[in-house]
């Protein structure tokens, strides 16, 4: 008898949303979800038969209320939790217009790249974090 179970795969897009001072701005996990009440940067599940650009446009507005207007690719995160591996597509919007809010209820704040490390986030995210304050100070 196999007693191994089938892992979930997500494929998910990132949105790393930055402030005209550089500031980058996290929300709060639902406490109810996976990984709940950590901080994340905002996105959410591709669709079938989405893209990934129209999948970060569609959640960036489910989530914040913005419509993205541009965005490049930052990197990719291939991560395995006990029940799940994800792929994080992570790309840097370099253009949206509207205010982020939250939409869904959610906290958000606008963080910077030395306070980043003060708050908690999912073990995916950990490569996000690490490759935001290399890059931060590469250009510094």
């Amino acid at each position: 008898m196999n007693s191994t179970r089938e892992q979930i795969f997500l494929h998910v897009v990132v949105g790393i949303v930055t402030g005209a001072d550089g500031t980058v701005l996290i929300t709060r996990r639902p406490d109810d979800v996976h990984q709940g009440g950590l901080w994340e940067f905002p996105g959410g599940k591709v669709e079938h038969g989405e893209s990934t650009m129209e999948a970060l446009g569609r959640e960036l507005h489910e989530e914040l209320g913005i419509m993205l207007r541009a965005a490049e690719p930052l990197l990719q995160v291939d991560h395995a939790y006990p029940d799940r591996r994800v792929l994080l597509d992570v790309w840097r919007v370099t253009d949206f217009q509207g205010e982020p809010h939250g939409r869904e209820g959610q906290p958000l704040v606008w963080v910077s790249l030395d306070e980043i490390e003060r708050f908690a986030f999912p073990a995916a995210d950990a490569p996000i974090v690490a490759a935001l304050r290399a890059r931060a100070r590469q250009t510094a």
